[in-house]
């Protein structure tokens, strides 16, 4: 079924301003970032030598916030809600990818740039067929049905061709599978494809998809590489670049989210870096084609992160920077040793905290359980106390997220709206294409 362009008779409610549409479109998303993850960057990055707390680019580029509630009466959305709200103006329940209430597949932004003859791009921390990317390029009433959204990546076509020119994230395993072989059919339709991160260079033109891992991208806490979302923004800005018509881009922070469903601060404060890292890429890139637009927001707030708990006025961020690995490798670390004192010693070296013989018990308690979870749980639980973090939830608030535009009509987007307001105004630009 052609999906029903829902969004546009939307969009053409909203006042526009008369200026010339912006050629491209940034649409950078932060899974789960609300704004103490925003407060809370600024302070990680500060320098204790200087007087004054330094802005950060989220600071630099911040013109508003947004709601985000989901079309129920829950109030708190799901990534997939909330990607829907973002990419076609319309909302929708949670778990829906770009469908409506009776699973009517609503028009996308990218659906309709790829109509009117402009590139589309994807770059993403998680699988490409995750609840966020999946809802700009695909439509399903679940987003736990993972083989057919990547199905429908290649499937789905307007004027002959898939709506995405470019691909790039984790997920191989959704798209070589046992009874089907979707990268054979993308390089049948002339798509370059690497899954090989260091040879992102051999992809020299449109379209083109990498699939760099089997699932998710790793971690940035764990990975070697240190920063990934910025090299993989650059390199779609680099391809995106070249298409006549302009083009759209959406690049997710995918895993600020992971890190609040775990309750890991340093986690979530490395995923952030990344995301900052990305976002410069494409400042700057406006910067050089200032016929382009940047919004940076995010879905949802995850974890109702605060900076300072337990009754204490204090956010102690040198302990953070102390954690070298995720809670969940900090875990995976520690199970495969048996000695209490290596137990000790490992937890220690990971995390910069050391413990009293009643902490090492109730670690040592919690890794002997059979659900890996407690194990996390209590690692992290000792992180957030000593840096005094705190957390109201494991999952998703309502909390309204922040705004940030920079480019071509960003004053458009100053003070406060709900999320398919940001869709609506760019599916207005989308439409003035010439």
């Amino acid at each position: 079924m052609r999906p029903t362009f829902l969004c546009l008779a939307l969009a053409s409610l909203l006042p526009f301003s008369t200026e010339a549409a912006p050629k491209n479109i940034i649409y950078m998303i932060g899974d789960g970032m609300g704004p103490s993850y925003v407060a809370a960057y600024r302070y990680y990055q500060r320098d204790p030598a200087a007087a004054e707390v330094a802005n950060t680019v989220y600071d630099e580029l911040l013109t508003g916030m947004a709601s985000t509630y989901p079309d129920d009466d829950t109030l708190v959305t799901d990534s997939a809600a909330g990607a829907t709200a973002l990419a076609t103006g319309v909302k929708s329940f949670n778990g829906a990818i770009a469908v409506n209430q009776q699973h009517i597949p609503i028009g996308t932004m990218m659906q309709l740039a790829k109509r009117l003859g402009k590139a589309n791009g994807i770059v993403a921390s998680s699988q490409v067929n995750h609840a966020t990317p999946a809802s700009f390029l695909a439509h399903n009433k679940s987003r736990r049905n993972m083989n057919e959204i990547a199905d429908m990546y290649l499937d789905y076509r307007i004027d002959g061709k898939p709506v995405a020119d470019l691909i790039i994230g984790g997920g191989t395993k959704y798209f070589v599978r046992q009874d089907r072989n979707l990268i054979d059919g993308f390089t049948e339709l002339g798509y370059q494809y690497t899954d090989d991160y260091r040879q992102l260079d051999s992809l020299t033109r449109l379209p083109a998809i990498a699939l760099l891992t089997e699932d998710a991208l790793p971690a940035v806490l764990n990975s070697d590489y240190g920063s990934m979302l910025a090299p993989l923004t650059d390199k779609a800005l680099q391809l995106l670049s070249e298409a006549d018509k302009g083009f759209v881009l959406m690049v997710e922070g995918s895993q600020i989210d992971w890190c609040g469903h775990d309750n890991d601060i340093a986690c979530a404060m490395a995923e952030m870096h990344d995301f900052a890292k990305a976002i410069e890429v494409a400042k700057a890139y406006v910067d050089a084609n200032p016929d382009t637009l940047l919004i940076v927001t995010a879905d949802h707030e995850t974890g109702g992160l605060s900076l300072g708990a337990n009754g204490v006025y204090q956010w102690r961020t040198e302990v953070i920077k102390q954690v070298k690995a995720t809670g969940r490798e900090i875990a995976k670390q520690l199970r495969q040793l048996e000695n209490q004192q290596d137990i000790s010693r490992r937890y220690t070296e990971l995390t910069g905290i050391s413990l009293d013989k009643a902490q090492l018990q109730m670690l040592l308690t919690a890794l002997a359980d059979d659900d890996e979870k407690v194990g996390r749980n209590q690692i992290l639980r000792f992180i957030s106390d000593a840096s005094l973090t705190g957390w109201t939830s494991g999952g998703h608030t309502a909390a309204d997220v922040p705004v940030m535009a920079y480019g071509k009509h960003a004053g458009e987007f100053n003070g406060f709206m709900d999320n398919t307001d940001i869709a609506k105004k760019l599916i207005q630009y989308i439409q003035q294409t010439k």
